[in-house]
C-alpha cells in the first residue's frame, strides 16, 4: 500500500469469521514500517455492529491494543440503545474519509456488511424512511405472530413490489417492513430508487475478497465462538440484559442467543449451537452477496501474513 495517493484505496470484504481484520491490521501495519516513505494506514469499519459501544467481543471489534496501535474509524459511534441507519453510517464515513485525507493517511476500509459497503463505494442514495410506517407494519407482523406476521408483510411486498420482494427471504422482518414501508410512503416502489444494487460500476476502490470455502468458514465460525466465550463474551452480554437495546442491535449474532440463555430459556450449550446456525447461515448471505460483485478479485484465506503477500502481489 503506498503513501503517495497514486493508488485506488483498498477494501477487504468477505464473510464473518473470514480473517478479514486480521490481515487488514497486519497490511496496516506493514505499511507503517515501511521505510521508502511509511505509509500512514488507517482502518475504517464497515460493519454495522462494531459501531455500537460496548458491544466489543461478540461483534470481534479490534481491542484497545489493536487501536492504539493503528487508527480505526467508525467503532463506538453510538449507544446500543440508538437507532443508526445506512444514511448515518454514510455520513460518518464521509467524515472519517476526510479526517484521514487531513492527515495524508491511506484509508483502508474492511467489513462485512455489503449495504453499507455499497452505500459509500458506490454513493448509492437510500430511500427516504417513514419510521410511524415502519412502526405500524412490525406491530401488525407481531399481533399475527412468527413467522406468519412477516410472511403475510412479505406478500403485501410481492404485490406492490414484485423484485424488492424476490430480492429478499420471507422472513426477513427487517428487510421486508423497510420495503413495505417505502412502498406505502412514497406510492411508488421500494426496488425504482438508485441505480440499483444490481449494477456495477467503477469505482476508486480496489476490492479484495477472501474466499474461506463452506467448510473451512463453518469451521471458523465455531472457533471464533469458543474464543469469544473464553474472551466473557457471556459476561458482555449479561451487562447488556439489563439495557434497552435498538433492534437492529438486538438482533446482533450471538448476543440475542446468549441473551436467551440468561433468561433461562436455554443451556448455554443449546444457546450456542444456535448462534453457529444462525451464524453459518448469515455468512451464505455474505458470500452470496459479495459474489455477486465482479469487482472483487478473491484470495484464498491463509494466515494474515499469506493474505497479506496475495494481496501485495495484486495490481495496484
Amino acid at each position: 500500500m503506498g503513501g503517495d495517493g497514486g493508488h485506488r484505496p483498498l477494501v477487504i470484504v468477505g464473510p464473518t469469521a473470514s480473517g478479514k481484520s486480521a490481515v487488514a491490521l497486519e497490511l496496516a501495519r506493514r505499511g507503517r514500517s515501511a521505510s521508502s516513505p511509511p505509509a500512514a494506514v488507517e482502518l475504517v469499519s464497515v460493519d454495522s455492529m462494531q459501531v455500537y459501544r460496548g458491544m466489543d467481543i461478540g461483534t470481534a471489534k479490534p481491542t484497545a491494543a489493536e487501536q492504539a496501535e493503528v487508527p480505526h474509524h467508525l467503532i463506538d459511534l453510538v449507544d446500543p440503545a440508538e437507532r443508526f441507519s445506512v444514511v448515518d453510517y454514510a455520513t460518518a464515513f464521509e467524515a472519517a474519509m476526510a479526517d484521514i485525507a487531513d492527515r495524508n493517511a491511506v484509508p483502508l476500509l474492511v467489513g462485512g456488511t455489503g449495504l453499507y459497503l455499497r452505500a459509500v463505494v458506490d454513493g448509492l442514495t437510500p430511500p427516504p424512511e417513514f419510521p410511524s410506517i415502519a412502526a405500524e407494519l412490525e406491530a401488525e407482523a407481531c399481533a399475527a405472530g412468527e413467522p406468519e406476521g412477516t410472511v403475510a408483510l412479505h406478500c403485501r411486498l410481492a404485490e406492490l413490489d414484485p423484485l424488492a420482494a424476490s430480492r429478499m427471504e420471507s422472513t426477513n422482518l427487517r428487510r421486508i417492513v423497510r420495503a413495505l414501508s417505502v412502498c406505502l410512503g412514497t406510492d411508488r416502489p421500494f426496488s425504482s430508487y438508485g441505480p440499483g444494487l444490481q449494477t456495477y460500476p467503477d469505482v476508486a476502490f480496489r476490492m479484495v475478497g477472501i474466499d474461506s470455502g463452506r467448510a473451512a468458514l463453518d469451521e471458523l465460525i465455531s472457533e471464533r465462538y469458543r474464543r469469544q466465550l473464553e474472551q466473557g463474551f457471556l459476561e458482555e452480554v449479561r451487562r447488556l440484559v439489563a439495557r434497552t437495546l435498538s433492534r437492529t442491535a438486538a438482533q446482533a449474532l450471538g448476543y440475542k442467543e446468549l441473551r436467551a440463555h440468561l433468561a433461562g430459556a436455554c443451556t448455554l450449550d443449546e444457546a450456542l449451537d444456535v448462534a453457529i446456525a444462525r451464524t453459518r447461515r448469515f455468512a451464505r448471505r455474505q458470500q452470496r452477496w459479495f459474489a455477486r460483485d465482479p469487482r472483487i478479485t478473491w484470495i484464498p484465506h491463509g494466515s494474515p501474513a499469506e493474505m497479506a503477500d496475495r494481496i501485495a502481489q495484486l495490481e495496484p
